[in-house]
């Protein structure tokens, strides 16, 4: 008996509460078996779900717990500070304070790798001699003199699981409060609650104070319909996550990514585009399950997917995905950065920050040079083109804007890679539209020509992607240059996206060869957009569940391997074999775009079918699931992709 309380209450990796662990839901069971208990006393409900989560996050994290509470604590009582003062100057220092406190911690557990390599760099720059500092966990020292004993490992930091997420929530309370937005919670438990919240503590999604604080004063309700939606939603992340992710990594993805000179090009090219559906997947099946949970306990968490591989185009894609984030990063970092109106401090300290790590992680003062000139660079023709002044202001404040989400995700080359090329994507995107079709076609035909001379002259795979690339995208624009002067069509009817309410009304106006049209170009956006996200997570992948301490050298090394392999001559006559061996998982992967490409309003209306169903009819559906679910699980336990961040 001792031994089961044992195995419950303490901390024990191999039984975490993780949604695809029959632990997590028999925790959830019992806790909302207890949950109807107090559902309509609202103190005791907030107070009851402020403890399970912290039960919820020990089993999870173990000792990391006190961060979480230690953040808890801090904000709320800081907060209250800047809501009681009246001097601006006074609740500007309580905001900053806030946020120092929370930023220190964040870059302490994530960024501890970076900063030694830095102080490494600049000690061995200005004495000539190598240094070799270590990191050291603070917090295990501390632990182990209160213990009295080497409990802990302190010559390694291990990131807290969730810190990004509740850090950046703690964050959004405080500006909220600064702003107005909100009043401060007057209760410490229904802050911790607002927190700690399980459901979505570990992955997000990340809900900014103003969208959940209000429900933490609401009357539970669940309606017949919420509750078919939740079961719907649970449904639809576990299989996402077990049978789309799970199979795909472990008997494909993993594979290539290990090594990927063992595999062929079409190989490698098709473990990129795999990936691409595995991280949604995962990613999108998490925050499913988090809304459906949710929603039983009788809360709303946001939308953190619309369909992401539907976008037409860089910008639209980072609307569609964790777009938590992208409304975080805009509100509290994009905005105050002065946004599309001005150039502020922050983006001057961020352009010589962004110089001092290319420094860091390329080793190269050349890359710092070239960091300061094209920034400074747009920084003066910003000032002096005074036409053009807003659109490159946005643009810089977006791209830093980008660059700090790649960071956000680690601080290595292969993440603000990643984040650079996202930005470059959506600035290259908004001033191509903007651009006339002969511009267009002749600035395409300069590009294509320069990278055919780059591939002559100097042969390498990277040069060799790019023209086969350009050039179809070439052979289309020739193809849509010619109708354009033959049929006029609308500009832009899908810029938004099919679903969107623009791109119907558009169409609504068009005749039937026009709509054709429409839907071949937005085909044709849609298949570029995905191609063009698919390579950046090349640098995105690559890095990801490896040690800080060697990522850079790891990342960069799997990137242009892989490169190299796309990048080299296709064995075409190899692929139906390849096929064939992976049956499978192209079978899966086919599946899975299908769905996802499938109509808005159609994927909708099906939700709404099924959460009407009669009960014993949902309950039949979910027994055969559950069923299904078990036979993929017997391929292997996978953490959640953002865990690790």
């Amino acid at each position: 008996m001792k031994e089961i309380i044992s195995n419950i209450l303490l901390y024990d990796p191999e039984k975490a509460l993780i949604f695809t662990q029959f632990y997590f839901w028999a925790f959830f069971a019992v806790v909302y078996a207890l949950f109807a208990l107090f559902k309509s006393r609202r103190l005791l409900r907030n107070a009851f779900l402020f403890f399970v989560s912290l039960f919820f996050y020990y089993k999870t994290s173990g000792i990391f717990l006190l961060i979480l509470i230690f953040v808890t604590i801090s904000d709320f009582f800081i907060a209250k500070r800047i809501a009681r003062n009246t001097k601006q100057s006074r609740r500007r220092f309580w905001l900053i304070t806030s946020i120092t406190i929370d930023l220190l911690l964040l870059c302490y557990f994530k960024y501890a790798y970076f900063f030694t390599d830095l102080l490494n760099h600049i000690i061995s720059s200005v004495s000539g001699i190598e240094a070799n500092l270590k990191v050291f966990d603070a917090f295990a020292g501390l632990g182990n003199m209160l213990c009295g004993k080497e409990l802990f490992d302190v010559d390694r930091i291990i990131l807290p699981v969730g810190i990004s997420f509740y850090i950046f929530q703690v964050i959004s309370y405080s500006c909220d409060v600064y702003a107005r937005r909100i009043e401060p919670v007057k209760n410490i438990l229904d802050f911790g609650f607002y927190v700690s919240f399980f459901p979505q503590l570990v992955a997000g999604p990340i809900v900014r104070a103003s969208e959940f604080v209000p429900q933490l004063y609401r009357k539970f309700s669940l309606t017949r319909r919420q509750f078919g939606l939740a079961v719907f939603w649970i449904l639809n992340g576990l299989t996402k996550k077990l049978v789309l992710s799970d199979y795909i990594a472990i008997n494909f993805v993993d594979r290539v990514f290990e090594n990927p000179l063992l595999f062929t090009s079409f190989e490698n090219f098709f473990a990129l585009l795999a990936y691409s559906l595995q991280v949604y997947a995962d990613f999108s099946g998490y925050t499913d399950i988090a809304i459906g949970v949710a929603m039983l306990l009788g809360f709303h968490l946001p939308q953190n997917f619309n369909s992401p591989y539907k976008a037409p185009n860089a910008q639209n894609f980072w609307k569609r995905w964790h777009m938590s984030l992208s409304r975080w990063l805009q509100t509290y970092l994009y905005i105050p950065l002065g946004g599309n109106r001005q150039i502020t401090f922050g983006t001057y300290f961020w352009i010589i920050l962004f110089a001092i790590i290319a420094l860091i992680l390329s080793g190269s003062i050349y890359a710092l040079i070239a960091v300061l000139v094209v920034g400074f660079a747009t920084l003066l023709l910003g000032r002096f083109a005074s036409s053009r002044r807003k659109a490159i202001t946005a643009n810089l404040n977006s791209f830093i804007t980008m660059l700090l989400g790649g960071l956000w995700h680690g601080a290595s080359a292969n993440f603000v890679i990643w984040g650079g090329l996202n930005g470059v994507g959506m600035i290259v995107y908004k001033l191509w539209k903007d651009l006339s079709w002969p511009i267009r076609f002749g600035l395409l035909s300069i590009i294509l020509g320069l990278v055919y001379f780059l591939k002559i002259k100097f042969p390498a795979p990277i040069f060799n992607l790019l023209f086969f690339w350009l050039l179809a995208i070439y052979a289309v624009s020739i193809i849509r240059l010619i109708y354009h002067y033959i049929r006029p069509s609308a500009p832009g009817a899908f810029d938004k996206g099919m679903d969107s309410p623009a791109a119907n009304r558009a169409l609504s106006k068009m005749c039937f060869r026009e709509r054709c049209t429409a839907y071949l170009g937005q085909i044709w956006a849609v298949l570029q957009t995905f191609i063009f996200i698919t390579f950046t997570r090349l640098f995105f992948r690559s890095g990801s569940n490896l040690d800080p301490s060697e990522a850079n050298e790891k990342a960069w090394q799997t990137a242009k391997n892989m490169v190299a392999q796309i990048g080299s001559e296709w064995d075409l006559s190899i692929i139906p074999d390849v096929c064939i061996a992976y049956w499978k998982v192209f079978v899966l992967f086919t599946i899975g775009m299908i769905v996802h490409w499938l109509p808005a309003r159609f994927k909708r209306a099906m939700r709404l079918k099924f959460a009407m169903l009669p009960k014993f009819i949902l309950a039949i559906i979910c027994v055969i699931i559950v069923f299904i679910l078990y036979q993929f699980t017997t391929a292997g336990f996978q953490a959640f992709i953002y865990f690790q961040f």
